[in-house]
């Protein structure tokens, strides 16, 4: 794989436009190659203003002394999105749906550190609803990989407004907590996190890629699941996102208290499973 050091994060309007441009001439095909390159940025720091927006659309307190769990994948959006938005990326950014992520993290980060982020694209996989990249990220401190996640991102040649195959609802979790969102939830998180896919931010947008209504970002659900669970500092987080969050909505946040976790929207549909263990 080749490696390509950044000397500044990329700048996320100009890769959104050109992935735009680009999505109409890709097709989700098998047996396509995942692209080669390695991105790695030093030197990150946060910017603190950002990351208390970030807190407060999530549900997290704010002026924590550590980063939320799931806020280095912020940090290495930009970079996820140069590899997706490329020439040599076969999918179409454009309607790209986030399917599942997996986290792990080995010790709580401070907020106030310098880091080291690496982006690649690990594989693309046939799917039952389309074609599906593994985009993994891996946060460094002092050489050491503290934080790394692998997400999905599914490219569906199917009409409908299904994530994945028809999720099996299986046992109810004891529903802790209900949740009204509003139909502007896609667009807060999009302008802290940066990602500003048209199926988040308004009903015209969404209904060009088969959603009749805007839906929320999967790791906005997810961030907003884990503030409401809490995680240890040494953690993994498993999540697979089942069925779109319609906006504005209700869904019923359950757990178990033995690290399992869930959101259902309406009829009780579920949307997300997921769990947390300690390290």
């Amino acid at each position: 794989m080749h490696t390509v050091t950044l000397a500044a994060p990329p700048a996320l309007g100009p890769l959104l436009a050109r992935g735009a441009l680009r999505s109409p001439f890709k097709h989700p095909a098998p047996g396509a190659p995942a692209p080669r390159t390695r991105l790695v940025l030093p030197g990150v720091r946060v910017d603190l203003a950002r990351l208390a927006a970030y807190e407060r659309v999530c549900g997290f307190p704010t002026g924590e002394s550590a980063l939320p769990l799931t806020y280095p994948h912020v940090l290495g959006f930009p970079l996820a999105m140069r590899l997706m938005s490329g020439r040599d990326f076969p999918l179409p950014l454009l309607g790209l749906v986030h399917t599942s992520v997996e986290i792990e993290r080995s010790a709580a980060l401070p907020a106030d550190d310098e880091y080291e982020l690496s982006v690649w694209v690990e594989e693309l996989a046939a799917r039952p609803r389309g074609t599906e990249a593994v985009v993994a990220t891996a946060v460094r401190s002092r050489g050491e990989v503290v934080w790394s996640s692998r997400s999905g991102y599914l490219a569906r040649t199917g009409g409908g407004t299904e994530r994945r195959g028809p999720a099996a609802d299986g046992e109810r979790l004891p529903a802790l907590a209900e949740w009204r969102l509003g139909a502007d939830v896609g667009r807060r998180y999009g302008a802290v996190s940066g990602d500003r896919n048209p199926i988040h931010l308004h009903p015209f947008t969404a209904r060009l890629f088969g959603f009749p209504r805007p839906i929320a970002h999967g790791m906005w659900t997810l961030a907003r699941c884990l503030a409401a669970h809490g995680t240890p500092a040494a953690a993994v987080v498993r999540a697979r996102f089942r069925a779109p969050v319609p906006l504005p909505g209700t869904v019923a946040y359950g757990a178990d208290g033995a690290g399992r976790f869930e959101l259902r929207g309406e009829g009780g549909r579920l949307c997300l499973e997921g769990t947390v263990r300690g390290k």
